[in-house]
């Protein structure tokens, strides 16, 4: 739940390398091998099976793996209140066996293949995914048409699932330090709006569905299924060592006779900030050292300001010669840590900035500082260095995560299913390299704004008075 752009660093490489296809691999009337001046070519092929599946197929004959990744358009935005943690439950569920495979066979097989699986839930969707040798790529089409087909929801599953959720919410959240924070900061953020105010991990209550039998308990988990985990509500992308028509085929013979059962589409309500600056405090018993967001409003992914507002992120808070590592970890000596990072989600972003505050200083000497950073950033601007920099950095970060298949199938698979054209990755890169000085200096005024922003300070639980006995 960090700032995703905290994981990115500089990186030295020939950034105007090409991902392409082998010559062998020409384009068919429906594919799109999009030439684009970002550095990458992808030879990309996309398809629709009359269930609604649809199908973005890469292939890259240079080491013998392929990867397939299946999205499915069901994130945590889409549970009601009172069904929280649904999408992210099913992410365990769906590895629980069907109606023809029992439980643990699934990885069994993949193991025997020398392949192995996982899967991921965000707000916005959940993947399954596998990695294999080229000549198993059957046996990945089977295995997840299989589990789209005929999944296993029995009430034995569900209960050893839940708890396992359940568990895995106080590991992760309720156990760890400063991590309360990051669903506080949410639904701070995104008050009045369900979407995204709620955690994908889900609400314990919700989980635990009192004062439900356990029959209808079942049946309400069944029902979140068969309304969307099915073809019409997936993409299917592969990427790797394999002939896309053969793959095609195989995809067609696997998942072209489920039906499609998909209920009424997800209806975004929509989101209207609350247009006043909202400053809060949280308590965390778990943390030793103060810590603070702060979380501004921007539009959502791939629009035209959130461009400009992800390369800002990155000269604030990208790295060691970012402005606000600079001044206020290596100068001042005010934070020990600061992060700033988009969240990239489709619907309403943030532009988030995580910071923890150095010993003997407090959150508002830390919010204070960030404020003299960004007050001389909107009277000043940017250098061209400066903007040049953030350009290399999301230029190398993106070659690099396509380098193997399963990152290719990912991204593929996301952009297709976020945006409907998987080809747009050949033009991605075009749009960070299109953004000017101009461009940051007008989203800095617009969105850097108080009035825009919340603030949430995390402070330790007061130290215990001392027991000791006093002096004679």
């Amino acid at each position: 739940m960090l700032p995703s752009l905290a994981v990115l660093r500089p990186l030295t490489l020939t950034l105007c390398m090409t991902l392409a296809s082998p010559a062998w691999a020409q384009p068919a009337p429906n594919r799109a091998p999009a030439q684009a001046p970002s550095g990458v070519t992808l030879t990309i092929q996309r398809e629709s099976l009359p269930n609604g599946l649809r199908v973005v197929l890469a292939p890259d004959r240079t080491v013998p793996t392929v990867a397939v990744a299946i999205y499915y358009d069901v994130g945590s935005r889409v549970e009601p209140e009172g069904r929280t943690g649904f999408a992210h439950l099913f992410e365990h569920l769906m590895f629980e066996g069907t109606e023809d495979l029992p439980k643990g066979e699934f990885d069994r097989l993949l193991a025997l293949r020398g392949a192995d699986s996982n899967a991921t839930t965000s707000e916005d969707r959940t993947n399954y995914f596998e990695m294999l040798p080229s000549s198993a790529l059957e046996l990945g089409l089977w295995l997840e048409a299989d589990r789209m087909r005929a999944l296993a929801v029995t009430a034995e599953a569900f209960e050893n699932q839940r708890l396992t959720v359940q568990e895995e919410r106080r590991q992760s959240y309720e156990n760890r330090p400063y991590m309360p924070s990051f669903l506080r900061r949410d639904e701070l953020a995104y008050q009045g709006y369900f979407p995204y105010s709620h955690s994908t991990i889900g609400d314990m209550r919700d989980l635990e569905m009192p004062g439900l039998a356990p029959a209808a308990q079942l049946q309400r988990v069944r029902d979140f299924h068969a309304r969307f985990y099915a073809p019409d509500n997936a993409v299917l992308a592969i990427a790797g060592d394999f002939e896309p028509a053969q793959a095609l085929e195989l995809v067609r013979r696997h998942f072209g006779g489920i039906t499609t059962r998909r209920g009424a589409p997800w209806s975004d309500p929509g989101f209207t900030p609350v247009g006043r600056e909202l400053t809060e405090q949280l308590t965390d018993t778990h943390a030793e050292l103060p810590a603070f967001h702060l979380v501004w409003h921007i539009p959502p992914r791939r629009t035209t300001d959130h461009y400009p507002l992800e390369l800002l992120a990155s000269i604030l808070g990208n790295g060691e010669s970012s402005r606000l590592y600079r001044t206020l970890v290596k100068d001042q000596e005010l934070l020990a840590e600061v992060q700033v990072g988009t969240e990239d989600r489709r619907g309403p972003d943030m532009f988030a900035l995580w910071a923890l505050c150095a010993e003997g200083h407090t959150p508002a000497e830390g919010r204070a500082a960030v404020d003299q950073v960004l007050a001389r950033l909107l009277r000043e601007g940017v250098t061209e260095r400066e903007l040049q920099k953030a350009k290399n950095t999301f230029r190398a970060a993106f070659v690099f995560n396509l380098q193997t298949p399963l990152e290719r199938a990912e991204y593929l698979g996301m952009t297709e299913l976020y945006h409907g054209d998987a080809t747009l990755v050949n033009s991605e890169l075009s749009r960070y390299d299109a953004v000017t000085l101009a461009d940051l200096a007008r989203v800095a005024r617009q969105y850097l704004v108080p009035s825009n922003r919340i603030a949430l300070d995390v402070l330790p639980a007061p130290a215990a008075p001392s027991s000791a006995p006093a002096a004679p």
